[in-house]
């Protein structure tokens, strides 16, 4: 054999994947412990009719029994038992009293599964993925079980819990679709548009009544005149910080509107050939004016297209979703907003700072240096004295005002406080010192990056032995120059 040929030979399966009907069948399962509990738990995912044959059952398995409305026959295991099964299960955890269920099954032309012994099986049960109707198993034919439950965990991040929902609508429809749609290109076309589109988009929020009514419209042939945007929140830049839907609706989406502070290593993550447009905003640097950034919006809206907008953090936290909410909305055009880490969780986590806690701090801030006007330290002041842990972004040019501003008011000088800068990213890092240290930090040219200042006692409670003292820091590079 070439050595072409031994590839392809590596490339085929020992197995052929298929479905069984176990609707109103019997299932039987032999066991007693917890292996069968696990195939009891499996099987209670389907309509099929469980019977667990044992004398004696462990309690895991009792419970599991419960839970899956499964029927318990305590007698010892016969082969006449397996009269009129589907399927047989046995884990009796001793190979020579399953390889008798095992020789009993295929008397009788019932296929069966011995847990855990590959050789003695006719099939295999795969990692399920259970999105009902629609069902994804994954085998590693019982070499390697926990690489397919892995493999499991990434298909379900990648399937909402809803897909289920949006299989069952194209159902109740398929008829009505393939009796108004005669042509197959045109059918083909619209489930397109179904599965990827507003419908999809409004079953996975939960907004059935919408989604039929965008359905109505794809068979009215009117959808065509607007797509859908997204309004995403791409956390703090960290990858794996996004949220699952952030990451599904990138791989869906026709163009993805970005802000400068989102890395290049989530918008990379977007569909390969989708359309990216930067309207990047840094302060004091606006490359793309906010109602030019609204007015794209609802253009590439009304073009059609599958919008995702990305933002920094979260949409709805200093991200200006508001106004791109209202221009959206007064065009007509479907949005929805998908929430990320905002920069003030990031920072804490990393820093282990509670932003909250019994006796010292009941109330959070979330802060800009500068009110719309450009006036340092609005509002939020009298709430910091009071006690609330206050988180302050893009403070940094500020930093000198906000801590002058705050002591004049009264709050102590010693009051701890933490600077973040690049909050879960790998250039992270993080700053401690106390309020009247703060105002070091506006003369600070080696810190670029975004900021984030927590100001609070919350702050004397975080994990931050190994930050880097604020005033010590200054006293080095004076002592350097």
């Amino acid at each position: 054999m070439n050595g072409i040929d031994c590839e392809n030979t590596k490339r085929r399966l020992d197995v052929f994947p298929a479905f069984f009907k176990v609707r109103g069948q019997r299932v039987i399962v032999v066991g007693h412990g917890a292996e069968a509990a696990a195939k009891v738990r499996l099987l209670g995912e389907t309509n099929a009719r469980i019977e667990v044959v044992s004398r004696e059952i462990e309690p895991v398995l009792r419970q599991a029994i419960a839970s899956a409305g499964a029927a318990h026959v305590d007698a010892d295991f016969r082969p006449g038992l397996l009269a009129g099964a589907a399927l047989v299960f046995t884990a009796r955890e001793d190979e020579a009293l399953d390889r008798a269920v095992v020789e009993a099954a295929r008397a009788v032309g019932v296929p069966v599964n011995a847990v855990d012994r590959p050789d003695l099986c006719d099939f295999y049960t795969g990692a399920l993925v259970n999105r009902a109707p629609v069902a994804v198993a994954i085998t590693s034919t019982g070499v390697g079980p926990v690489l397919a439950r892995h493999i499991r965990a990434r298909i379900e991040a990648m399937l909402p819990l809803a897909t289920g929902d949006l299989a069952q609508l194209a159902e109740s429809i398929r008829e009505t679709v393939s009796r108004v749609i005669g042509d197959g290109a045109a059918r083909r076309r619209f489930w397109a548009r179904f599965f990827t589109g507003p419908v999809a988009a409004h079953v996975h929020a939960g907004r059935n009544d919408l989604a039929r009514a965008e359905t109505q419209r794809l068979l009215n042939g009117r959808a065509d005149e607007t797509g859908f945007v997204w309004l995403v929140g791409a956390g703090p830049g960290a990858e794996d910080l996004l949220t699952l839907r952030a990451q599904r609706l990138l791989q869906e989406a026709d163009v993805i509107v970005y802000d400068a502070l989102v890395p290049a290593s989530v918008v990379a993550m977007g569909r390969r050939d989708a359309e990216r447009i930067s309207v990047g905003k840094r302060k004091g640097a606006h490359s793309v004016p906010q109602a030019d950034t609204n007015r794209l919006l609802v253009e590439l809206g009304r073009q059609g297209h599958k919008v995702v907008r990305l933002k920094s953090g979260d949409p709805l936290v200093f991200g200006r979703a508001g106004e791109e909410m209202a221009a959206l909305r007064e065009a007509g055009i479907g949005f929805e907003v998908v929430p990320g880490v905002t920069a003030a969780f990031a920072a804490a986590a990393s820093a282990q700072l509670p932003l909250t806690l019994r006796g010292v701090a009941s109330t959070l801030v979330f802060a800009t240096g500068h009110n719309t006007r450009s006036e340092t330290l609005p509002d939020w002041a009298g709430l910091a004295l009071k006690g609330a842990t206050v988180a302050v972004y893009m403070g940094r040019s500020v930093a000198a005002s906000v801590s002058a501003r705050l002591i004049d008011a009264g709050m102590k000088p010693a009051t701890p406080v933490a600077i973040i800068e690049n909050a879960a990213q790998a250039g992270e890092r993080q700053f401690s010192g106390v309020l009247s240290d703060l105002s070091l930090l506006s003369d600070r040219d080696d810190v670029g990056g975004p900021v984030l200042i927590i100001i609070g006692d919350a702050v004397g409670h975080a994990g931050l032995e190994n930050a880097e003292p604020l005033a010590a820091s200054a006293v080095l590079r004076e002592a350097a120059a």
